[in-house]
């Protein structure tokens, strides 16, 4: 056999090399090695510098997308919340406005009753306590209802006075309520006294609506000044004597009439009141008059028997 035919290449067995285990066990040592070697001297340091400054880029590229949706999401979550703090901070605040002002109107309500409370027992008169229900229906008219009626003995014509002075006189009764016309009404007089000058008056209810009182039949020479004090006059035996009535507001005095023209305020709440008292007109208190004494008639003289 010629030298050149044969194979010479070794068997399979000699190409084997080394077996996997012996890999695993040569790599798994140059690892610990290399783990030792890395946390003793620190080999590796610059290495992982060098990469995790080339990969930089990349990792903040990679991240850009999850910051933005967690920043989409922490904005939505925000915003709700400032809306609903910010709807609850105005509901608070809200109750504590009207808390506040309730407060402030039961603390005026609460003032204007003791000086109610205080009048009635500084005056010599009786009377009753009502609160004004609401308004009277007639729209040309300025009529109020109270809660009081023929059955609490309110009587027909009996003044009512609030905090401030007159308000009005009952002009209608019925069992339960009644109706007062205040004193600005167009269709209402009531006789005055100016404190200053101590000269009669009567005051009416503005014709022109304008929510006053106007002295009429004074002559254009008489002595009234403004902000003279009116009160009542008593004479017509309806209202007690020096109850205030109003205060001169205004005075026109024209040439071609020798009357003066003398708008007043009135003093009393006529618009937004709530508590007034009642007080028995001064007719019912004052005595009846005495009978008159029989004429007798005179005897004749020398008249026969």
């Amino acid at each position: 056999m010629p030298l050149g035919t044969l194979d010479r290449t070794p068997p399979p067995f000699f190409k084997q090399g080394a077996s996997a285990f012996s890999k695993l066990l040569l790599f798994s040592a140059m690892a610990l090695f290399l783990m030792v070697a890395d946390s003793r001297f620190h080999m590796t340091q610059p290495l992982r510098a060098v990469l995790a400054t080339a990969l930089y880029p990349v990792q903040w590229l990679a991240m850009q997308p999850v910051q933005a949706l967690r920043a989409m999401g922490d904005y939505f979550i925000s915003l709700e919340s400032a809306k609903s703090e910010s709807q609850e901070a105005s509901t608070k605040l809200l109750s504590q406005a009207l808390r506040a002002s309730q407060v402030e109107q039961l603390t005026l309500e609460n003032k204007r009753l003791r000086t109610l409370l205080d009048l009635r027992e500084q005056l010599k008169v009786e009377g009753m306590a009502a609160e004004v229900l609401y308004d009277a229906a007639d729209p040309y008219t300025r009529k109020v209802i109270i809660s009081k009626g023929m059955t609490s003995g309110v009587a027909l014509g009996s003044p009512v006075i609030d905090e401030s002075g007159v308000l009005g006189q009952v002009t209608l009764v019925h069992p339960l309520v009644s109706e007062v016309t205040l004193i600005i009404d167009r269709d209402l007089a009531i006789p005055v006294l100016n404190v200053r000058t101590g000269v009669r008056s009567l005051a009416f209810g503005d014709a022109a609506g304008g929510g006053g009182l106007e002295l009429r039949f004074m002559g254009s020479n008489t002595d009234v000044l403004q902000g003279d004090l009116l009160t009542t006059s008593g004479v017509d035996g309806v209202y007690p004597p020096g109850l205030p009535v109003a205060r001169i507001d205004r005075i026109e005095r024209r040439a071609e009439t020798a009357f003066a023209r003398i708008h007043c305020i009135p003093l009393a709440l006529v618009s937004g009141v709530r508590h007034v008292v009642v007080l028995t007109p001064q007719s019912s208190q004052i005595a009846p008059r005495p009978p008159e004494a029989t004429p007798v008639a005179p005897v004749k003289k020398g008249g026969r028997s």
